[in-house]
């Protein structure tokens, strides 16, 4: 029987608003490496894979420890390839390989926040749904958001909600950004990992941060900081917790 699981890191080469973002260093080392020693540290893949089209990249991620069995082809390295179309043509890739994999955690390669620990609970949760995704409760209940008119006048996006209590509006989550792990059967069958039997694993605002900017950059190297202050050697010893 196949039991063997796969982590999928997507690093591809171009990047327009941070250049050269997944190895950019990051706390001592290139960001990519968080991502590599989490999926390492949690000793369930039978395989740890970055997909990339640029070699610079992927002499870093095998010098970290992962394989790069293949490079992208052009039309999944590009700016509208989604992360499902790479996906797929990893899987299908290493089919012609002759490798198959019952489940797979794709992985993004600016996550120095997840932990190896989180990539278990996800994998182990994988027993009883098809898909898992990390999601954070919104800070602020998006019921009461505001939209700029186009009067230039502040307009409430939802005003059925205007008068309610925070405290009274269900709790909305979001997408962490980080990994997404699935069946493979139900991704050739969905092709997506955004599938109907999909688990959340919720995390907290400390272990999240969208990396999209360079002051998104400073503000997670900060947040890095102060969760791994109390072992200064813990920054450059890896996501393991």
């Amino acid at each position: 029987m196949n039991n063997k699981r796969l982590a999928i890191i997507t690093a591809r080469g171009g990047s327009k608003r941070i250049p050269r973002k997944n190895i950019k260093e990051f706390c001592g080392k290139p960001i990519l490496h968080y991502s590599i020693e989490a999926a390492r540290c949690a000793g369930v893949f039978d395989e740890i894979m970055v997909s990339t089209d640029d070699k610079e990249i992927a002499e870093i991620a095998q010098k970290a420890g992962a394989s790069v069995p293949f490079f992208r082809s052009p039309e999944t390295a590009g700016d509208y390839a989604s992360t499902d179309d790479v996906i797929m043509e990893v899987l299908q890739s290493y089919q012609k390989l002759g490798q198959n994999f019952v489940s797979f955690c794709c992985i993004y390669p600016t996550a120095p926040f997840l932990s190896g620990q989180r990539l278990r609970i996800a994998m182990e949760l994988l027993e009883s749904a098809d898909s898992v995704m990390p999601v954070v409760p919104f800070s602020y209940p998006p019921q009461r958001g505001l939209l700029i008119g186009t009067d230039g006048f502040l307009k409430r996006q939802f005003p059925q909600y205007a008068a309610a209590r925070s405290q009274d509006l269900p709790t909305v989550y979001h997408d962490c950004g980080q990994f997404y792990a699935c069946r493979t059967d139900a991704f050739f069958r969905e092709g997506t990992t955004d599938v109907p039997s999909l688990l959340p694993l919720v995390l907290t605002e400390m272990e999240v941060q969208d990396i999209d900017t360079m002051e998104d950059w400073q503000m997670a190297e900060l947040k890095y900081q102060t969760l791994h202050q109390s072992s200064a050697s813990s920054i450059k010893g890896g996501n393991c917790q």
